[in-house]
């Protein structure tokens, strides 16, 4: 094999939550429902720089602090200046913020992805680990309707379609929510035909999903067969996501999820179903075995937690590595999730460069 048959690696950045509560101090709670994001109303300084980490590693590409992002979670975010929420009509400066500092913090070949997590991280508590959502977003039409209310809101964003060069559609914990993303774009029935908005279906996504049990289905149950159909079966959408993969999930988990993806989507090739391999898309925990509690916002490492045979960027650079010998995609897009800093990710692209 050459030089030039080597499928291509870009490295991510990592945890952007837990990286301002490790190294700068910042501290979330139900009074800041925006997690992350809510640094762009009241510290925008602090997420520069924490952002400007990644950005110095450097990472190829570099989510936007928009993950918990809807139009809920403004209203229930209460400040001095909107005691009783930040409505609608208030919110597109705030995110025209989050564009404008990844611009500004990147490398200048870096890429910028748009981050939008699951619906279950607008919840509170956070509920993209369980899947388990209220009666009015239970269903593939409900998640549709949230899902794309919430991309209107950042097609406001002045030029937003040529300042991103991907979406990401991240944490994503059942499958009727994979189908709603999908039918989203659409080249037969897009809701708009505006060349210059992001539902036009030219900007490149990708769709993340979580496998946070002890077992490889997502939390509401679907083996991943279902899962890599759904993310890739054409009778869902004539749009196919760019890329694929798994994020906030424990990285000894990775190599077998890998090579189950890897299986179910050489089955789908097979079958004609798709044309253009996808990428590979992995972020997994940075953690050493801690677990997220919802409830004390807090990692804990659970009894009897062995520790790990090896370090985390090692573990995950082996899978990367044999992952890309499988021929199986088209480029493979790395880094980190909760827990995984600026540091880790430094590791890692010296391990894989």
């Amino acid at each position: 094999m050459t030089t030039n048959d080597l499928v291509p690696i870009l490295i991510l950045d990592g945890g952007l939550g837990t990286s301002l509560e490790d190294k700068y101090g910042v501290k979330f709670s139900e009074q800041t429902p925006l997690w992350s994001s809510h640094l762009l109303i009241d510290n925008p300084d602090t997420l520069r720089a924490c952002q400007k980490d990644f950005g110095n590693v450097p990472v190829d590409i570099l989510l936007t602090a928009t993950y918990q992002v809807s139009e809920g979670a403004f209203l229930r975010t209460k400040t001095a200046d909107h005691p009783n929420g930040i409505r609608r009509p208030e919110i597109v400066p705030y995110l025209g913020l989050a564009v404008s500092i990844a611009e500004e913090v990147k490398a200048s070949t870096a890429q910028i992805a748009l981050s939008l997590g699951s619906y279950g991280a607008s919840m509170i508590p956070s509920q993209e680990y369980s899947g388990k959502y209220d009666v009015e977003h239970n269903s593939i039409d409900q998640l549709l309707d949230w899902h794309r209310d919430r991309l209107h809101l950042f097609d406001q964003v002045d030029r937003l379609k040529y300042r991103i060069n991907y979406m990401a559609f991240e944490t994503v914990p059942r499958i009727d929510e994979i189908k709603a993303i999908r039918k989203i774009f659409s080249h037969t029935r897009s809701p708009d035909r505006n060349p210059s908005s992001i539902f036009h279906g030219d900007v490149p996504f990708w769709i993340s999903c979580v496998f946070p049990g002890d077992d490889y289905t997502l939390p509401d149950g679907s083996d991943v067969d279902q899962v890599v159909d759904a993310l890739l079966n054409p009778v869902y959408s004539d749009i196919v996501p760019w890329g694929i993969g798994i994020n906030c999930t424990k990285v000894a988990k990775i190599p077998e999820l890998i090579r189950m993806f890897e299986n179910a989507v050489s089955r789908l090739a097979s079958a004609g179903q798709f044309k253009e391999k996808p990428a590979l898309v992995l972020y997994p925990d940075g953690t050493n075995g801690e677990v997220y509690d919802t409830t004390t916002k807090t990692w804990q490492v659970p009894a009897n937690q062995q520790a790990p045979t090896s370090p985390w960027e090692h573990q995950l650079a082996d899978a990367v590595i044999h992952a890309r010998n499988q021929h199986c995609w088209r480029m493979i897009l790395v880094g980190g999730c909760c827990k995984a800093n600026h540091q880790d990710i430094t590791r890692l692209r010296a391990i894989l460069s």
